[in-house]
């Protein structure tokens, strides 16, 4: 072998063998792991597993190099923390209902639901389509959070009752499990609104520290026991009209991404708010027949004069909030907006429609 030969074929091995020294720690390096804290107890049906298949596709879709661990509430800090814990990079990641922080800002109450409010399309076309996300993301960028639409429950269930409710004289009194801005209302009208984990809510009920409560609807209902303790089942759910959850990332780590991956992480939570929509609408229906048909469960309707006084209270709870600050307002307004145009849309369109169909079925 001539001098030549060698010395290039001499280059070309050291070459390899440092690309294969050098490659490991490379790769390593470029891999993370991501910690979720949620909101929710673990694998609780329809918001624990939807953290966790969100958790999974993320880490599925880069192959492991972001990889997702998550942590049910309490695991890693208490269910009403994980804002918190994200804004100060304590954890990466939440999946929750921003209304639960509202003590940050009252505003975060449009994100998740507002009572007498907009419907889960409705939340979807003022989000992607009409502004939502710009005015969402520009009132958690003061807490160090980017946040995604992850997830919506639909309408939901007006809750489970110890008595009957005939007038808004029923009310008052009550010890009623209810976040957001619906608390507000019930306390207006002379209830005592008391926000509790989903974890912590059967206890309170069956102990008779709360009288009433909320949560979601008949399949969360039901995997939670509530019929157990309490047969009256009220809807609609005139205090989330839908139930949004939120995927937040903490922004720091969020601008630290390639485009790339935070277009990834967008359309992650994108489909994944749409796949949670859609499996609480296939639940749901089977989950009430077996409350009704299996065990007993009355369902009444909100008689339509405590309805009425929900409704007035609610407009002026709403109108509050856009007077704290500048940001409040623009949501508020845009809010207005898109209920007046695209609710009234959807009742030319859907309301009129389902309308119709209920009474062609009979």
């Amino acid at each position: 072998m001539d001098r030549r030969s060698f010395l290039k074929k001499a280059t070309l091995a050291s070459g390899a063998a440092a690309a294969t020294t050098l490659a490991a720690p490379a790769i390593a390096q470029n891999k993370r792991t991501l910690k979720m804290v949620t909101s929710w107890p673990k694998n609780f049906p329809g918001l624990g597993t939807t953290a966790q298949r969100l958790a999974d596709s993320i880490t599925t879709m880069t192959d492991g190099r972001l990889t997702v661990k998550l942590y049910a509430a309490g695991e890693l800090v208490p269910a009403f923390e994980a804002f918190d814990a994200v804004s100060s990079g304590t954890a990466d990641l939440y999946h929750a209902s921003d209304y639960y922080f509202q003590g940050k800002h009252k505003a975060l109450n449009f994100f998740t639901s507002v009572p007498m409010g907009l419907t889960a399309n409705e939340t979807d076309a003022w989000i992607n389509h009409l502004g939502g996300q710009e005015l969402w993301d520009e009132l958690l960028a003061g807490f160090k959070i980017k946040p995604f639409l992850a997830g919506n429950t639909g309408a939901q269930m007006g809750g489970w009752f110890n008595k009957e409710i005939n007038s808004p004289e029923d009310l008052k009194g009550l010890k009623i499990r209810m976040p957001g801005l619906g608390g507000e209302i019930l306390r207006r009208l002379g209830a005592t609104a008391i926000n509790l984990p989903g974890g912590e809510i059967f206890a309170s009920l069956q102990s008779g520290a709360i009288d009433a409560t909320e949560f979601v609807g008949p399949w969360n209902d039901l995997a939670l026991g509530f019929f157990k303790v309490a047969k009256f089942y009220y809807y609609p759910g005139f205090h989330e009209p839908s139930g949004s959850t939120s995927l937040g990332i903490n922004l720091d780590l969020y601008n630290s991404l390639s485009p790339a991956d935070q277009e990834l992480f967008k359309r992650a939570a994108l489909a994944e708010n749409n796949l949670s929509y859609s499996e609480f609408n296939a639940r749901n229906g089977a989950a009430l027949n077996t409350l009704l048909t299996k065990h007993n469960v009355t369902l009444k309707p909100f008689p339509d004069e405590v309805f009425q006084a929900i409704f007035t209270v609610a407009e002026e709870v709403a109108k509050e909030v856009a007077q704290d600050d500048d940001i409040s307002k623009r949501i508020y307004e845009s809010y207005l907006k898109v209920r007046e145009e695209v609710g009234g849309w959807n009742r030319i369109a859907e309301q009129t429609f389902t309308v119709k169909r209920g009474k062609a079925l009979g």
